[in-house]
């Protein structure tokens, strides 16, 4: 058993981590509320862009739009957008979205297909990094306010390439806000623009466009893209929050239990020392 000095000294370092953690979980429950109220106050703008793209795919059919075509031919090279947290302790937040990631690119390299990946936050970039593939653009420090404009020179570089046909396939991968318990690894299409399950889409209809189609898609179509990536990086810090917050609270229950195991094995070792000190004296004194 080890002595009581060794057993005060771990006891006083897993209290230090306790403040740490403490202090962590509560940093996070105050930013979780106010990444949520932003989170929450960008979904109604990216749903209607949804649904407004998703009329735009049925509509105006005398010109199609290069992001509403799927490239003839076999799929020779994918696209991830893939967006991280910058900081860790957020415990398989990251981990979670990464392996799902790997399962999706195992999928197309079993067809042939090369990746290619946009990452946003170091972590991505990191991880990927070590598996040796390509990472054509790369965003972080984005901090508790992410700016859209920080983000539209990867999307760009993203969309240039689709529309060069150097991509034929665009993914969007991110942790999706469900509640402060449960944070989803999601993978949407992005390109070619998928077929939207909204029932009031189905009815096929048609804008009047001003000053024309195709400048005015051009646009709307580019806009949406960057509303989708930008509203994923909104529920992925919501979901670091939550996740980091959830984490820390164990950790703090757990620096607690095992505090109080040394505690007892504290007092063991303290009664041990007791008795046998006890024993000298009686061993002692019967021998007198």
């Amino acid at each position: 058993m080890a002595g009581s000095k060794e057993i005060t000294g771990k006891i006083k370092s897993v209290e230090n981590t306790k403040k740490v953690t403490s202090a962590l979980e509560m940093v996070s429950a105050s930013k979780i509320r106010k990444s949520q109220d932003l989170m929450n106050a960008t979904r109604p703008y990216a749903r209607m862009m949804r649904r407004i793209i998703g009329h735009l795919g049925k509509a105006n059919p005398e010109y199609r739009h290069p992001f509403t075509i799927e490239h003839e031919g076999d799929v020779k090279k994918v696209a991830f957008i893939v967006v991280s947290t910058d900081r860790g302790l957020c415990g398989g937040l990251n981990t979670n979205l990464f392996k799902k990631l790997l399962g999706e690119m195992r999928h197309w390299q079993e067809q042939g297909a090369e990746i290619s990946l946009a990452t946003l936050g170091k972590k991505a970039s990191a991880f990927f990094r070590n598996v040796k593939v390509e990472i054509s653009t790369h965003v972080q420090d984005l901090g508790e306010k992410p700016q859209i404009e920080d983000l539209i020179g990867s999307i760009r570089t993203v969309l240039d390439a689709y529309r060069a046909e150097e991509v034929d396939r665009v993914f969007l991968v991110y942790n999706d806000f469900i509640n402060t318990m449960a944070q989803t690894p999601t993978v949407d299409q992005l390109l070619p623009l998928p077929e939207t399950d909204d029932e009031e889409v189905r009815d096929i209809w048609d804008y009047i466009y001003e000053p024309d189609s195709e400048t005015l898609l051009d646009t709307v179509l580019v806009r949406y893209i960057e509303s989708q990536v930008y509203q994923a990086v909104l529920e992925n810090l919501a979901s670091e929050h939550a996740a980091r917050m959830i984490a820390m609270k164990n950790a703090t229950d757990n620096a607690g239990e095992l505090i109080d195991e040394l505690k007892l094995a504290f007092n063991k070792a303290r009664q041990a020392a007791i008795t046998q000190e006890i024993s000298e004296i009686v061993s002692g004194a019967a021998a007198v």
